[in-house]
C-alpha cells in the first residue's frame, strides 16, 4: 500500500443514538468504496462479535481504512471509526473521539434528535471535531427531513442546512457523505520526522498474535522491527507486525501520521497496554506523552461466582482476558460465605454487566452466579472514617454508622409530549428532582437528578414501557449526596443469602423487600418441607412468604377400611416434614437471582 500524504487523509468516527443506522451506514462505506467484494459483504460487517449481531447493537468500537478517489480525481484515505451507541458504552465511543479529526452525525429523519444523540455530539465537540450531520432513513414513509434538520440547529445548535439527506439500507446518496468527507472534514496534522508518539486506542487479544494493538500515530512512523516503549510502564517491545483494517487484516511497511493501523509485538500480559497510553520509540523517545483519556469510573458492581468451585481459576483466567478487550471493566477477588470464591466485578451500567455475564458464559464455557448489583457508597463511621463501599454485605452495623452518601447523576430524558406524564410520574416514584424541561415541537427535554440506585435496576425497562418505546435516556455521574440508607437482608429457611441482600431507601424498605420476597416464592422450587423467605432489616423481619410443601400421597396404598390407618401414615408424614424442615437445604437455582432483581416495583 502506498503511502498516502498526509493531507489526503481523513480521520472520522459515526456517532449515533442506539439504532440510527451506523453500522448500516458503515456498511455502505465499506461496499462502494470497495473494501469488501459482495461475495465477502455481511450486513453490520463491522460487529463481529457474534452478540452484537444477535442484539443488534454495537458493543466494541471498529476500525476500517478505505480508499476513495473523490470527484477532483485524488485518491483519499479514509479511517472510519464505527461506535457504540448505549449509555453504558459512552467509554468506547470518548476513546474513538479521541483517535479523529471529524465525526459523521447520524440522525434518524423519523424519529429526529434522541438523549444519546446529544450526549455523543457534545463528546464530539469537546474533542474539537468537525462534524458533518447525516439524515438517514429518508426512504421512511414517517420521515420528516426538513423538521429534524430544523431540529439539529434548535437542540445541538450546530448548522444543518447542508445536511446529507441518506437512505443507509437502500444505498441512495452515499457518494454524497464520502464527498462530504474529503471536502468538509480536516486532515490531520503531524510531524514524520519528529520522534515517534502513537495514542493506544484500544487492544485485544488474538490466541496466534499475542495482544494486537489498534493505534493512531500522531508524529513520526512506526515501523516493523522497530523497538518501542509504552510511556505509562516503560516496559520495551520489538514491533513484529504493523497493518491496517481494510476491514481484513493488511501487513504495510510503517504507519505515517496521520495513520490509524495495528501492531503486534508477542505482548503476552493484559497491564503492558493501558488504553489511552502513549507508544514512542526506545532509542528516539519523545520527551511528553500525549494526553490519554479519562479512565473509566464503574458506577455498578457485582459479584461473580463459579457455580462449581473448580472453575475459579478459569474464571480468573478468562476476566483477565475480558479486561484486556474491554479497559472500561474492573475486578478483584472476594469470598462469599455462601457461594465461597470470586469477583467483584465494576460495570458501566447493567447492559455492560449483562454483555459481560453472556460472554464468560459463551466464550469461556463459564457457569457463574451473579449476585445482586449494587452502586458504590460512601460510609461514614463515627470514628471519622470514610470508606468505599461496594458490597451490600461489608455494610458495618448501624451504631458505627454516622450517615452514607449514595451517587447521583444527571438524566437527560427526551419523549413524545404525550408520555411526558408517565416518565416525570416514574422520575418522581424513584426520587427524581427535576432540574429543566424544555420542549422543541411536540418532544420535551427533561432534565432529572436521580439517585443511582434507583437507576441500576429496571429503570431504562420501566421508562421504555411507559412510553412505549419513544423515551430515550442519557445520564452523566452528578456528585455524592447523604441520604437515610439501610442494608435488607433476604433469608431463605432461616438462612441469610448475602448473594440477594442489597441496600436501599429506608422508605422504599418494605416495598422492596416485599416485592423480592414475592418474586422469590414463584423462583424457588418447592420442597417435601415449608420454607419460609424472609426480607430483614438488621433483626427485624419486614416482609415473609411461605413456599407450601409438596405432598406426597401416602395413603394412596389404602384401599376402604378403618381410617385410623389413613391417620397414623399422616401424622408419621407430619413428623418427617418436620424433621426435614431442621435438616433441609434449600438449593436455590441460578436463575432465580437474576430474576428475582428484575423487579417492576
Amino acid at each position: 500500500m502506498t503511502d498516502t500524504p498526509i493531507e489526503r487523509i481523513r480521520n472520522f468516527a459515526i456517532i449515533a443514538h442506539i439504532d440510527h443506522g451506523k453500522s448500516t451506514l458503515a456498511d455502505r462505506l465499506i461496499q462502494s468504496t470497495g473494501g469488501l467484494s459482495d461475495r465477502e459483504m455481511t450486513n453490520q460487517v463491522l460487529d463481529n462479535m457474534e452478540l452484537e449481531r444477535e442484539r443488534g447493537i454495537t458493543i466494541k468500537a471498529q476500525t476500517v481504512r478505505l480508499s476513495y478517489r473523490a470527484k477532483d480525481g485524488l485518491l483519499y484515505a479514509l479511517n472510519l471509526m464505527d461506535t457504540p451507541g448505549h449509555v453504558d458504552f459512552a467509554y468506547e465511543v470518548s476513546r474513538s473521539l479521541a483517535a479523529c479529526e471529524g465525526s459523521l452525525l447520524v440522525v434518524d429523519a423519523s424519529q429526529g434528535v434522541e438523549a444519546q444523540t446529544l450526549a455523543n455530539v457534545y463528546q464530539a465537540i469537546e474533542a474539537n471535531h468537525e462534524i458533518v450531520p447525516i439524515l438517514n432513513k429518508i426512504d421512511l414513509p414517517a420521515a420528516e427531513p426538513e423538521r429534524v434538520r430544523q431540529q439539529i440547529e434548535d437542540v445541538i445548535g450546530i448548522d444543518a442546512s447542508d445536511a446529507v439527506m441518506i437512505s443507509a439500507k437502500t444505498g441512495l446518496n452515499i457518494e454524497g457523505v464520502l464527498e462530504a468527507l474529503v471536502t468538509r472534514l480536516p486532515a490531520p496534522r503531524g510531524d514524520a520526522s519528529a520522534p515517534l508518539k502513537a495514542l493506544l486506542v484500544d487492544s485485544w487479544y488474538d490466541p496466534y498474535l499475542g495482544v494486537v494493538i489498534l493505534v493512531r500515530v500522531k508524529d513520526g512512523r512506526l515501523r516493523r522491527g522497530q523497538k518501542i516503549r509504552m510511556m505509562s510502564n516503560g516496559a520495551v517491545h520489538h514491533v513484529e507486525q504493523v497493518g491496517v483494517f481494510s476491514p481484513k487484516m493488511i501487513a504495510v511497511e510503517d504507519l505515517a501520521p496521520g495513520e490509524m493501523g495495528y501492531i503486534t509485538a508477542a505482548i503476552k500480559t493484559v497491564a503492558d497496554c493501558n488504553v489511552g497510553d502513549t507508544i514512542t520509540d526506545d532509542r528516539q523517545p519523545a520527551t511528553t506523552a500525549l494526553p490519554g483519556f479519562k479512565p473509566s469510573v464503574p458506577v455498578v458492581w457485582c459479584g461473580l461466582y463459579p457455580t462449581d468451585a473448580d472453575d475459579f481459576e478459569k474464571l480468573r483466567e478468562s476476566l483477565g482476558r475480558l479486561r484486556l478487550n474491554d479497559a472500561s471493566f474492573h475486578y478483584d477477588p472476594e469470598t462469599s460465605a455462601a457461594l465461597g470464591f470470586g469477583f467483584r466485578c465494576g460495570f458501566l451500567g447493567l447492559l455492560h454487566l449483562e454483555i459481560i455475564q453472556e460472554r464468560l458464559s459463551r466464550e469461556f464455557d463459564l457457569n457463574l452466579i451473579a449476585t445482586a448489583p449494587s452502586v458504590v457508597y460512601r460510609v461514614h463511621r463515627t470514628s471519622g472514617v470514610v470508606e468505599e463501599l461496594h458490597n451490600p454485605a461489608d455494610m458495618p452495623d448501624g451504631s458505627l454508622i454516622d450517615h452514607i452518601e449514595e451517587p447521583w447523576i444527571r438524566a437527560t430524558i427526551m419523549v413524545p409530549d404525550d408520555y411526558l406524564g408517565a416518565i416525570l410520574t416514574l422520575c418522581n416514584e424513584r426520587r427524581g428532582q427535576q432540574a429543566d424541561l424544555t420542549y422543541v415541537g411536540n418532544r420535551a427535554m427533561a432534565v432529572y437528578r436521580l439517585p443511582l440506585n434507583e437507576v441500576v435496576f429496571d429503570f431504562y425497562d420501566r421508562l421504555k414501557s411507559v412510553s412505549r418505546g419513544y423515551a430515550s435516556f442519557d445520564y452523566q455521574m452528578d456528585g455524592y449526596a447523604e441520604s437515610d440508607l439501610v442494608r435488607i437482608s433476604i433469608m431463605v429457611n432461616g438462612d441469610p443469602v448475602d448473594a440477594l441482600s442489597f441496600i436501599a431507601h429506608r422508605a422504599a424498605a418494605e416495598g422492596r423487600g416485599r416485592a423480592i420476597c414475592g418474586r422469590l416464592k414463584d423462583l424457588i422450587p418447592r420442597q417435601l418441607f415449608k420454607i419460609a423467605v424472609q426480607a430483614a432489616i438488621g433483626g427485624r423481619v419486614i416482609a415473609r412468604e411461605t413456599i407450601s410443601a409438596l405432598s406426597k400421597d401416602v395413603t394412596a396404598k389404602c384401599y376402604g377400611g378403618d381410617i385410623s390407618r389413613k391417620r397414623k401414615l399422616l401424622e408419621k408424614q407430619k413428623e418427617g416434614k418436620k424433621r426435614m424442615r431442621q435438616f433441609g437445604r434449600v438449593e436455590i437455582p441460578q436463575s432465580a437471582f437474576l430474576a428475582a432483581l428484575k423487579m417492576d416495583a
